[in-house]
């Protein structure tokens, strides 16, 4: 029954959220399983352009290390704020959500390019907060109950924390100024003058994924509409 509860509140989860948690969770679970190597999973170029290993752009964003503190410490992040954007600021959004990820993945992985980095599923999260943390500015995060801040300090003491576990905090400042390029693109330069929006969701995402837009000068037949209906004349 307990799981029967547990897989109920699942399936409230946003389909976005509840898609890339369990694709995370189900690939950790793989490689403890000993299904999957790290080695199959990792970022690296010549073999995704040369032995067209083109899984390896995806797969890589999912792992985040071996069952432990580390995997579950981003594994609460990941949901967790994923699914405050899901739900907050891309509700009935969800084209324009999936293409968040697209753009943040794409650019995330061009940049890591460049710092030789093997696995970006972290780099992702920490773009996740940080665009959460910009669209919630007045919203007071306690961090685990030893720190109450404002929202946007949230992706410092997130790379803080990791620089306290001993990890690269490089990945964190990639996720970090990812996020602060989409935010910055979507939310402060339309607003700006002479300022417009550069990134626009493509059609067929929208045609996919996001309900039609009700017609605004559809009539409703008679038996559609609320309130109590007189029966048909009789002939």
């Amino acid at each position: 029954m307990a799981w029967q509860g547990l897989a109920a509140e699942f399936l409230q989860v946003p389909a976005v959220t509840r898609a890339y948690t369990a694709a995370c969770v189900l690939t950790t679970a793989a490689v403890q399983l000993e299904l999957l190597s790290p080695f199959q999973l990792y970022f690296n170029p010549y073999l995704v352009f040369r032995k067209f290993q083109v899984w390896r752009l995806f797969t890589n964003f999912l792992f985040f290390g071996p069952l432990g503190f580390s995997f579950f410490f981003n594994m609460l992040f990941v949901f967790r704020y994923c699914r405050m954007l899901e739900e907050g600021s891309f509700r009935g959004r969800t084209a324009d959500f999936v293409f968040m990820f697209l753009f943040g993945g794409v650019l995330i992985t061009l940049l890591g390019l460049l710092g030789s980095l093997f696995f970006l599923g972290q780099a992702l999260m920490a773009m996740l907060v940080y665009v959460w943390s910009r669209r919630s500015p007045r919203v007071r995060v306690n961090f685990f109950g030893l720190l109450t801040f404002q929202a946007p300090f949230l992706p410092w003491a997130l790379m803080g924390f990791s620089l306290l576990l001993g990890n690269s905090i490089l990945v964190d400042l990639l996720g970090i100024a990812v996020g602060h390029i989409y935010y910055f693109l979507q939310d402060v330069f339309p607003n700006q003058p002479g300022g417009k929006r550069l990134l626009q969701t493509p059609g067929f995402l929208k045609l996919l994924l996001d309900a039609p837009a009700e017609d605004p000068n559809y009539l409703p037949l008679p038996e559609e509409q609320p309130g109590p209906h007189l029966p048909p004349p009789q002939q």
